[in-house]
């Protein structure tokens, strides 16, 4: 895992997925009693320049718009899941921002600056990582921006 590599703290947190859940995010909020501003989704979208990741807060929605800006970029449109699978190297409902198998552009939403820990998909359906948000965003060298709008 990309942060045993650098030594950065973290928990995994483990809960069990339900194969019927439809909100993949909301569900780990759910299972693990976390607020779900504090847990972010890995979201993969089509920008003039290709794929790109957006890591939001479950809480809310990605502001497409917002998240081209952040790129330099005028449009942003979510991606195909197949080619996102095929991509990252995850299933939808399970992908991590990190050790995907083409290093994407990433944005991080500026509210994960707010906590101390913040918890996102660790690459599969049923598991979360709890890290400090600095290490996600040195380790996925994202830019923050605020990419989130209210649900």
């Amino acid at each position: 895992m990309a942060l045993t590599k650098a030594g950065a703290e973290f928990t995994l947190h483990p809960y069990e997925h339900d194969p019927s859940a439809q909100a993949y995010g909301e569900e780990a909020a759910d299972a693990l009693g976390v607020p779900y501003e504090r847990i972010f989704k890995t979201l993969v979208v089509e920008v003039e320049s290709g794929l790109a990741v957006a890591v939001v807060p479950v809480a809310g929605k990605l502001d497409l718009k917002a998240l081209a800006g952040a790129l330099g970029g005028k449009r942003a449109a979510m991606a195909d899941a197949a080619k996102v699978e095929r991509v990252t190297g995850y299933v939808v409902g399970g992908i991590s921002p990190l050790g995907q198998r083409k290093q994407l552009p990433t944005v991080v939403d500026s509210s994960a600056l707010d906590f101390e820990t913040i918890y996102f998909s660790a690459g599969k359906r049923g598991l979360q990582v709890e890290t400090a948000p600095a290490n996600l965003i040195t380790l996925t060298r994202a830019l923050t921006a605020p990419i989130a709008k209210p649900a």
